[in-house]
Formats: structure tokens, sequence, C-alpha cells
């Protein structure tokens, strides 16, 4: 079958696919409340956003609290490189497949963040066929959440602000404020800025800085709440800051954390759309998958089991980033057990892992071929090592020769997992049959022994070396001086039972991103480490991550207009 499906993906060279936004314009959308009541969301249940989006309200999980959840799946991929590998895509086109051979399927996806829209990454809706609209909505403003999260974390900014000018009661040291203002722009002259300028009645001098609206810790806590009381207590156990006794200062102690909940009283419910062959998609929350754990929130995830027999997530970057994550962080504080997961690749993908430039991508390399395939077989390794059934999503690209795809089927069945070539999106949901009905054969044979990488107990050392030696390949780590001091001194204030929240490079396994590929003796070294107390995790920086991204040279907003009729043009 496998054969037949590469042949009818070779014939589709010459068709020549329509823009993304040229296909989401001409989608066929049903009114999200007809979406909703197909589902079994009740009139009531549902907050209208026009006729396309809305917000689901809480309420609905006391009503389902007694229906059986569906199957837990998670789309994860194989180390990201500049040839793509597709994930979202993926993601879309695999629920639309499955509910195409009759598997009720629900989507959760992470919402975009504006600044990689008018930057240079793009949006996160799918691509092709297998998208989900309104993606001009999703892409922008969608139901106001992103400006939500920035208008509360930018709240308790003045707060602290205000707390010197009025006299600092807290006693805070200046020198050692942790929070950051953000925006959701890409805009790398506010990465360091001076505030307080212009005189005594303007405020308190001092050093601050921007990140983007993405890497706010406010938004880590959102998609990690189980509701809105959980989501206020965790705000007021955020640290923004120490005293000159070198102790904690917490939201709560500057008294805004109710507010700030207040802010977040409708980002909290998670949002409604629909893919291009209407197939529910909960999209809610979208934090960084470096400074922090690149999943979807658990209410849209936990909401998604309830509707379905099957729901369908993803998580940031390669396998060894986000699936880690996701089990580590997510899994844990949602009480949540996978069933399966799905790694994404490319051929060309693994050929660059093989040595082959960019430029050469589209020649046929045999070798190369071979030997990027040891990243795909250390990303498999790495999600076996959580109990989990896994199978290879592969993405066809009109490049990939019959001999590659041979090769790396062959592959595949030697290193016994299970494969399956798509083409969603091209096609869609046809496009992914074979890839559906190969992921329920896997979960319906396979148990899930679903287990976590570490205990938390464990010192933080010895979790961050478990991660690094386990999942990484790696022989060890190299703790700064730093390092070591912020790690003593979170052991001495009580948060140091924590998971791990590595942030590391996405383009290699190890904490080089020029190290392609499976890269073996290496150390990676561990600059700094911090604690993300309100959303329950500790950061461990391995080197440069950019909270605040710049523009490149020809930024995407260059192309994006409007006319007259309010048709959108260039975005994707």
């Amino acid at each position: 079958m496998l054969k037949n499906l590469a042949k009818g993906m070779i014939e589709m060279e010459n068709y020549k696919v329509p823009s993304d936004i040229e296909i989401a314009q001409q989608a066929k959308m049903k009114p999200v409340s007809e979406i909703a009541k197909e589902w079994g969301i009740e009139e009531d249940e549902l907050e209208l956003y026009g006729k396309y989006k809305a917000k689901v309200n809480p309420k609905i999980f006391e009503r389902l609290k007694d229906k059986p959840d569906g199957k837990l799946i998670l789309v994860t991929a194989i180390t990201p490189t500049s040839a793509g590998e597709g994930k979202s895509t993926t993601t879309v086109g695999l629920g639309q497949a499955l509910n195409k051979i009759g598997k009720k399927t629900v989507i959760a996806l992470r919402e975009p963040s504006l600044g990689p829209v008018f930057g240079v990454k793009g949006g996160a809706a799918g691509g092709g066929y297998a998208q989900v609209v309104p993606m001009e909505d999703i892409n922008l403003h969608f139901t106001g959440d992103m400006h939500a999260v920035t208008t509360a974390n930018n709240l308790l900014s003045a707060a602290i602000d205000n707390h010197f000018n009025q006299g600092n009661a807290l006693n805070i040291d200046s020198r050692q404020v942790v929070w950051k203002r953000v925006m959701d722009m890409n805009d790398r002259a506010l990465r360091e800025v001076v505030v307080g300028l212009g005189g005594k009645a303007n405020g308190f001098l001092r050093q601050d800085g921007f990140m983007i609206t993405v890497a706010s810790e406010i938004m880590a806590i959102l998609c990690l709440s189980n509701d809105l009381m959980d989501l206020k207590d965790r705000f007021g156990r955020m640290v923004v800051a120490y005293d000159y006794d070198g102790k904690p200062v917490t939201c709560a102690d500057l008294k805004v954390h109710g507010a700030m909940a207040m802010l977040m009283k409708d980002a909290i419910k998670p949002n409604l759309v629909q893919t291009l062959e209407n197939t529910p998609a909960l999209i809610h929350g979208g934090p960084f998958a470096n400074i922090a754990h690149g999943c979807n929130s658990i209410m849209a995830t936990r909401l998604g089991l309830k509707l379905g027999e099957y729901l369908i997530t993803e998580a940031g970057f390669g396998a060894d980033l986000g699936a880690e994550k996701f089990f580590d962080i997510k899994c844990r504080y949602g009480g949540l057990k996978p069933s399966a997961v799905v790694i994404v690749a490319t051929i060309r993908a693994l050929k660059m892992h093989g040595g082959v430039i960019k430029a050469e991508l589209g020649k046929e390399n045999l070798e190369a071929l071979d030997k990027g395939f040891a990243n795909l077989e250390k990303q498999v390794e790495n999600v076996r090592k959580f109990g989990l059934p896994v199978m290879v999503a592969v993405n066809k690209f009109v490049s990939d020769t019959n001999a590659e795809i041979d090769l790396l089927v062959k592959k595949c069945k030697v290193y016994g997992v299970d494969v399956s070539l798509n083409e969603v999106w091209a096609k869609g949901g046809e496009g992914g049959i074979h890839m559906a009905e190969t992921l329920v054969k896997l979960v319906e044979s396979s148990a899930s022994d679903f287990k976590y990488l570490y205990d938390l107990e464990m010192p933080i050392d010895r979790k961050i070396e478990t991660i690094v030696k386990e999942i990484y390949g790696g022989d060890g780590v190299v703790f700064s001086a730093k390092a070591q001091k912020e790690m003593k001194k979170l052991e001495e204030i009580g948060l140091a039972g924590l998971p791990i929240c590595m942030a590391k490079t996405q383009y290699s396994l190890s904490d080089d991103p020029g190290l392609l590929g499976t890269p073996k003796g290496f150390k990676v070294n561990v600059k700094e480490v911090r604690v993300s107390a309100g959303a329950g995790f500790i950061v461990c920086l391995t080197g440069d991550i950019m909270v605040m991204p710049g523009l490149p040279k020809v930024p995407a907003a260059e192309k994006i207009d409007i006319d007259e009729k309010g048709t959108i043009t260039g975005l994707f």
C-alpha cells in the first residue's frame, strides 16, 4: 500500500497548489455554532466572536466530568531544519483523516504570535489543504487572548515601578527585578531599555527590557492552569524580584494578582474554530517552546478529550524539546496520559541532517538520507523512553525520489517503527487516510505504559543531567558558577522540587545549533537557572535564547496588504 501511495504522490509533481491564504479564503466554513452543536457543545456554553469563532465556557467541564476521555495523541518531530517538517500541517491533516475513517476527532493547537506573522517565520495555522480557519483571524488578533496576556503582564510591570516610586515598602532591590515588560511584536530595539527617565515625576530610574508576549510567564500559566482560580493562585506565586536580603518578592506581595486574573477572565476560555474540512479545532494559548513548555492549554486539551474519540495535539520543535516538556511538564500538571505519539519527518530534512546543504536537497542522495536517519531514530528512542507507542509520519515533497522513499520505509521497518507517507498538504484529509489507519491500528494493538523521565524529588542538577544524557544523548552537563549559585538558592527557598524546562537551541540535540544529525561526545553548558514559580517549572538556559526576536531585512509585513473590499493578500 505504501508503494501505491508513493506512486500517487509522484504523480502530483505537476499539480500546483494555491497559496495558503487563497485556499483559506475559498473555504466553505460552517457557522461555529453548528460545529459546536454537532460535537455536543450546548448553546449556553458557547460565546460567539462573530460567525466563525467562539469561546467555550468552562462550565462545560462540570457537565462532561463523568464522560470518558478520548485517546490523546501527540504530534512531534525530528530536530527542526530550514528544510521544514510540517508538524502543524500533519496535526491538522491527521485530524481530518481520522474523521474521514469514522473516528470522531478533535484538534488542539497553539495560538500564533503576531511577531512571527510580520517577521519571517509565518503563522501557525497549518498549510495547503490541512489548515484551520478563519486563517486570517487566527493569525492576527483572533479573540484577543494575546492582548489580555500582554496587558496582565504589563499591569504587573507598572505595579513594580509604582512600588519603587511610592517608597519601596517591600525593600525590592532594583538590580534584582526579574520581571520584564512584553509586547506581541518583533522589536529588537526594546530588548534592553531604561525606564523612569525624565525626572522624579516619571518614576524610579532603572534598567528594564521587553520580551515578546508568548515568552511571558503569564502565557505559560494560562496554558498550565486548570481553571480561573488556579490561574489566580499561580499569578500570586510568580517571583518578580528579590529584596536586599535575597528573599523572593512575589506578585501576591504587590497585591495585583487578582486584578491580573480579572483581565484574563475571557482569555482562559478555550477558542473553538474549524479546519477546512469542518473538523473542530481548539486553539488556545501559545507559550515559547524554548523559554517555556511550548504546548497549547491544558483546558483545551481536556475539553477535546471529552468531545472526541481522539484528541490530536502538538508540541513545539523536535521531540527532544517539545515532547519531553509535554510529558514531564504538561502531562504532570494536567494529569494527562497519552495513548501514542506521531513523529513528523521529511526526506529533505533527514538529508540535511545527513550533511546536505539546502540548495542541494532536491537531488537524490541515499547516502545522506541513510546518515540523517539517525536523528529520526534517536527521537523515536526518546519517545519510547516514556513508555509510549510511536509511529513516523513522512510529509512527501515532489523532489523525493522512489529510491529515497523505499530506503526510508525500509529503514523504519528494520528499526521496528510503523511509517506512513502522507500528502495532507495537497489533498487534505484524503491524503492522510493511510496515516490515520496506521495510527488507529497502533493505538488499538499497543498499550501505553506512560511514565515520566525523572522524579521531582531528585536534585535540580540530577534532573538536568537525566534530560541531557537520556534525551539529548550528551555525556553530561557543565554548570557555570552562576547556575550553581542559583540552584542552591532555589533549594534554600523551597523551589527545587519543580520539573525542568530546558531552554536550548531547537536546531540540534546538543546546545550547539551547528551540530546536526545525532551528535556524540558533547556536554551541555548551563549558563543560568531561573524559576517560573507560577508556571511551576525551573528554566535552565543553555545558550542565547531570543525572547524578543527582531525583524529580518525584508519583513513579511512588507508583502501583506488589504484592499477596499477587505480582502487580505500576502498573509502566507
